[in-house]
């Protein structure tokens, strides 16, 4: 898999999966953590897992602008790999969220937040845009669109582990002070610490049953057993965060140690950019127009895309917690999912690409995102029908179902591995060749600012995540995957609409 690849590849991909191992800690957690460490209902909660991707993404905008001005990609990259490492440490810190603490815990958390997505966008697009100009020596240009599939395969090897260690953590902490861990106790403490008193009758009979579960012992103080459980709980998340400061420094080392084997993209422009004629400068700047027209036609596709797929961050995620059985597997383990498909699906989608090539049928980059969003399109089609046959209701009213008949309503895993499985083919058809398309249209000192579009375009898309979870909450959940539905179909035909014409400008 390896074979006619430039040897910079790997070290750029290792120095990368530390990071992702960070992301991917987060990516688990953060919606839920929210949740049980603050008491915000789950609207808030996306709303700002929105914003802190969207930011991500939006300030990777930023990192190329600086990277592409200064001519200093390195540098550029390790500094986000510092500033990042600060945002996590700032996360790894346990305080126990009260009435009296949440407003300014609150805004701490999400200056922790913003740093890690600042160090994020001064990282991802920069490194992106070294792997790219691996794959502009001639000698490897043809392996340019398997070299991204190899280095996204690297991003999730950090991704399979990660999804592990807050619930490990977590249930070691919760162990460690003779509790268990249950998924919906932390909303129900958080209820009766706002109600006391006036909490009904059936939620409190809710309560007791669930406390007993984790290890309340009946006559004590059931307020101080709350709040002492959500002290716990939230400790053990904090504790993972330690690991994610740990996945940073790994992966700044990394680079430090290999970065003189790597290309810088904007000082290679300057060598080659004096030998241009003002004849050849004006033919290229026609080019590099039609070239710009296709790569933002592109990226309005990959908006919806990432819409659909990072709600498995927020809706799934709620979808895993509330309607599949995580007596065994906690919720947010199931994040892992999606990176261990794509670590074994990867070899597979190379060599079927090889092959179709050899036979002279290659499919384009432009064909083959087309067909990445009809892929999304069957997980959304398969949820759609599942949720149907079994009459699920809105997420809001099956919370408030007795837990007799919500037991006869819950799913086995099977479904989440149905749903990523698609998903993480139709990912690999989009994401990893998106990055390859970026990189071969990108004029060459704009590399690191054209990863930023790209990773922009991840960000508005990002920034329309809550509309998920709202409607989970407020209509039958049938109708949020019919939304995403809509969107991967109407995509994949708007994509396929352009795709001759994208072939032909850029050939």
């Amino acid at each position: 898999m390896f074979k006619n690849h430039p040897k910079g590849l790997i070290p750029a991909a290792l120095s990368n999966m530390g990071e992702r191992f960070g992301y991917y800690i987060m990516n688990a957690v953060l919606v839920l953590f929210l949740c049980s460490k603050f008491g915000l209902n789950e609207e808030t909660s996306t709303l700002i897992y929105s914003f802190f991707y969207a930011g991500i993404y939006v300030l990777s905008l930023v990192g190329g602008y600086i990277a592409d001005k200064t001519c200093n990609y390195k540098g550029t990259i390790i500094s986000g790999l510092l500033v990042m490492t600060m945002g996590y440490v700032v996360l790894a810190v346990p305080i126990l969220a009260t009435s009296e603490n949440t407003s300014w815990l609150l805004t701490l958390t999400c200056v922790a937040l913003f740093l890690i997505a600042f160090g994020n966008g001064l990282f991802k697009g920069n490194l992106q845009a070294i792997v790219g100009q691996l794959y502009d020596n001639p000698k490897y240009s043809s392996q340019r669109d398997s070299g991204f599939q190899i280095f996204y395969v690297f991003i999730n090897i950090g991704g399979v582990v990660a999804p592990f260690v807050a619930p490990l953590l977590r249930s070691w902490w919760l162990n460690a002070n003779e509790m268990t861990y249950n998924a919906s106790f932390p909303a129900m403490c958080h209820e009766y610490l706002s109600l006391t008193d006036s909490m009904n009758e059936e939620n409190m009979s809710n309560l007791y049953a669930l406390a007993t579960q984790v290890g309340y012992q009946t006559g004590h103080d059931i307020q101080s057993f709350c709040t002492q459980y959500l002290d716990v709980f939230n400790t053990g998340i904090h504790y993972s965060f330690i690991a994610s400061v740990a996945a940073m420094l790994l992966s700044l080392a990394i680079f430090i140690f290999t970065k003189n084997g790597l290309p810088n993209p904007a000082r290679k422009e300057e060598t080659v950019a004096s030998t241009y004629t003002p004849e050849e400068k004006a033919a290229m700047a026609k080019e590099i127009k039609q070239r710009m027209y296709a790569l933002f036609a592109v990226l309005g596709i990959a908006i919806f895309f990432w819409f659909s797929f990072h709600q498995n961050g927020t809706s799934m995620s709620l979808f895993a917690r509330d309607f599949v059985d995580t007596t065994t597997i906690a919720p947010e383990i199931w994040q892992a999912v999606n990176p261990f498909f794509v670590i074994i699906l990867t070899p597979v989608i190379i060599l079927l690409f090889s092959s179709l090539s050899r036979r002279g049928k290659e499919i384009s980059t432009p064909r083959k995102i087309g067909i990445g969003m009809g892929l999304a399109g069957v997980a959304y089609l398969f949820m759609t029908l599942y949720s149907m046959y079994m009459g699920y209701p809105s997420g809001t009213e099956f919370r408030a179902l007795p837990e007799a008949v919500k037991a006869t309503m819950i799913s086995g895993p099977w479904v989440l591995i149905v749903y990523y499985f698609f998903m993480t083919v139709a990912e690999l058809f989009i994401s990893p060749l998106g990055l390859s398309f970026v990189s071969k249209v990108a004029p060459k000192h704009m590399q690191g600012l054209c990863q930023g579009l790209w990773l922009g375009a991840t960000a508005v898309g990002n920034l329309l995540l809550w509309i998920g979870p709202l409607i989970y909450n407020k209509a039958p959940i049938e109708v949020a995957w019919g939304v995403f539905l809509a969107v991967c179909v109407i995509s994949m035909g708007i994509m396929f609409g352009m795709v001759k014409w994208l072939e032909r400008v850029t050939k």
